[in-house]
C-alpha cells in the first residue's frame, strides 16, 4: 500500500476476551475501518463518522458480507496437507501409518517446496493470515519453508521439528545437531520480514532429555523465541511418556524440568490434564492449543475447556492440520462448539463471541503478537478475511436475512467455509488467493 484506504464493511472484532467480558463483541453493521499506507489501522468505528472525518479517502466497499480479522491457527503441520483425511486411527498409529512416511518425503527440498506451497494456499486461503507452524525435521525443509513463507507474506511462527527416538531413523537428530542447525536457523529467519522462530521439539514421547536440553539452550540464548509441542493428546501417549520419563511428576513436567514452559510456550490438545499441570500452565503463562477437529477425528478425547478456564489457562485454536480435517478457524470454532454441548455440565457454552475471540485475538495473545494484530483496534496491523459467500449458497441466505450482526457471525460459523473466503490482507496489502 501506498496510500490510505477507507475499508467499508460490516465487521466484527473481540478487542477483550469475552470469557472475561460479557460485551467483549464490538460489531459495526455500516463500519469503516481506515488503513493507513502502511497497513495500519489508524481509525475504526462507524462509516459515516469515519468518512466525514476524511472526506478525501478512497473507499473500498466490502458490504454484502463479513469482514472479520485475520485468523490465527496456533497449531498447524506444514509437512501433513497431503496426507488429510487419514481417519479411522488413533494418534499414534495414524502418525506411524500416515504422517512420519510423508514427512520422510520432505528430505528433497524440491518436494518440500511443493508442499509448502500446497500448505500457504491451504491457509491463506481459509482466512488464515498467522500460524504458529510445526516445521520439518529437514533443516533445508524449514529453510525452503521460510522462503515460501515470505514469498506469501503470511506472518509465520515456526522452527525445525526435532526428535531422537520412537520415530523414523531419518527423523532423528541428535542434541548437538539439532542446536546447531536451530541455531542456524533463528540467525536467518528469525524477526526477518514477518517470520519469527519457535523452537519445536515434536514430542517428549520421540524427545529425550537431551533434544529438551538442546531447545533449553536456544530458548535462553535467544529469549524473544517461542516455544511449541505436543501435550496429553492421546491416553496411550501419556502411557508411553510417563514410561519414559519414570522421574517425572507428569507429562508437562517433562518439558518444565527442561525450563521450556513459559509465556512464550503454546502447547498442543491438552486433552488430558492433571490440575497440577493446569496451575503452572496458568502461573507460567502458557497457554493450551485447542484442536477439536483432530481430537474427534483421532478419537483423543474431549478437550475440558471449564477446566482450563478454571484455572486461569490461556486457551487458543488449531487447526492440527494434517490429524485435523483442513485448515478453517470457522470450522474448528463449530466442532469446540459441538463437543463442548455435548459434555453436558462440564462443558461450555460458547457463543459467537467466544469462537471469534479463540480464532483471533486469542491466538495472538498466545503468540505475543496482541499488540499487532487480532482485532480492528488502531494501532494495529490490518489483517483482515473477507467472507463473502456465492450467491444461492445458505450462507449468503443466512447473511441477507441476518437480524443483526452478531447472528451473520453464528451463521458463518456455522456454515462457513474456504469456499466464502473472498479476500484476504495481512498488513494491509491483498494477499492473491489460488
Amino acid at each position: 500500500m501506498t496510500t490510505s484506504v477507507l475499508y467499508r464493511a460490516t465487521f466484527l472484532h473481540t478487542p477483550a476476551s469475552p470469557f472475561v467480558t460479557p460485551d467483549a463483541l464490538h460489531a459495526q453493521e455500516d463500519g469503516g475501518l481506515l488503513v493507513d499506507g502502511g497497513g495500519v489501522i489508524q481509525e475504526a468505528g462507524d462509516f459515516t463518522a469515519v468518512r466525514t472525518a476524511y472526506p478525501d479517502v478512497p473507499v473500498t466497499d466490502l458490504r454484502g458480507g463479513l469482514l472479520l480479522p485475520g485468523f490465527v491457527d496456533t497449531h498447524v503441520h506444514y509437512p501433513q496437507v497431503r496426507v488429510i483425511g487419514g481417519l479411522g486411527l488413533p494418534l499414534l498409529a495414524w502418525l506411524d501409518h500416515e504422517a512420519l512416511p510423508e514427512e520422510a518425503r520432505l528430505a528433497d527440498d524440491v518436494y518440500a517446496r511443493g508442499v509448502a506451497q500446497d500448505f500457504l494456499r491451504g491457509l491463506v486461503g481459509a482466512g488464515t493470515t498467522t500460524a504458529l507452524v510445526f516445521g520439518s525435521h529437514f533443516a533445508s525443509a524449514v529453510h525452503v519453508f521460510f522462503e515460501e513463507v515470505a514469498r506469501v507474506g503470511l506472518r509465520a511462527v515456526a522452527g525445525q521439528v526435532v526428535s531422537d527416538r520412537l520415530l523414523r531413523d531419518e527423523l532423528h537428530t541428535t542434541p548437538e545437531r539439532a542446536y546447531a542447525e536451530g541455531k542456524a536457523l533463528i540467525e536467518r529467519w528469525h524477526g526477518v520480514g514477518r517470520a519469527l522462530y519457535a523452537v519445536t521439539p515434536r514430542f517428549s514421547l520421540s524427545a529425550s532429555e537431551g533434544i529438551l536440553a538442546a531447545c533449553a539452550a536456544l530458548m535462553t540464548e535467544f529469549p524473544d523465541v517461542r516455544f511449541t509441542s505436543h501435550i496429553n493428546e492421546n491416553v496411550r501417549e501419556v502411557e508411553v511418556v510417563r514410561s519414559l520419563f519414570p522421574g517425572a511428576r507428569d507429562y508437562l513436567d517433562t518439558y518444565e524440568r527442561a525450563g521450556l514452559v513459559s509465556d512464550r510456550a503454546v502447547l498442543a490438545h491438552n486433552v488430558h490434564p492433571s490440575d497440577r499441570e493446569l496451575g503452572v500452565m496458568a502461573a507460567s503463562g502458557c497457554t493450551a492449543a485447542h484442536c477439536p477437529c483432530s481430537n474427534s477425528a483421532l478419537g483423543s478425547g474431549f478437550f475440558p475447556l471449564q477446566r482450563h478456564l478454571a484455572a486461569g489457562v490461556r486457551v487458543s485454536l488449531g487447526s492440527d492440520v494434517g490429524g485435523g480435517t483442513g485448515f478453517s478457524l470457522l470450522k474448528e470454532g463449530l466442532q469446540a462448539h459441538f463437543m463442548q454441548n455435548l459434555m453436558g455440565e462440564a462443558g461450555v457454552a460458547l457463543s459467537p463471541a467466544h469462537l471469534l475471540y479463540l480464532a483471533t485475538l486469542a491466538g495472538a495473545q498466545a503468540l505475543g503478537l496482541e499488540g499487532q494484530v487480532g482485532s480492528f483496534e488502531p494501532g494495529k496491523a490490518f489483517d483482515a478475511v473477507h467472507l463473502a459467500p456465492p450467491p444461492g449458497t445458505p450462507l449468503d441466505a443466512a447473511l441477507r436475512h441476518a437480524p443483526s450482526p452478531e447472528r451473520a457471525l453464528a451463521a458463518a460459523f456455522a456454515t462457513g467455509t474456504a469456499g466464502d473466503v473472498a479476500g484476504v490482507w495481512i498488513g494491509g496489502e491483498r494477499v492473491m488467493l489460488g
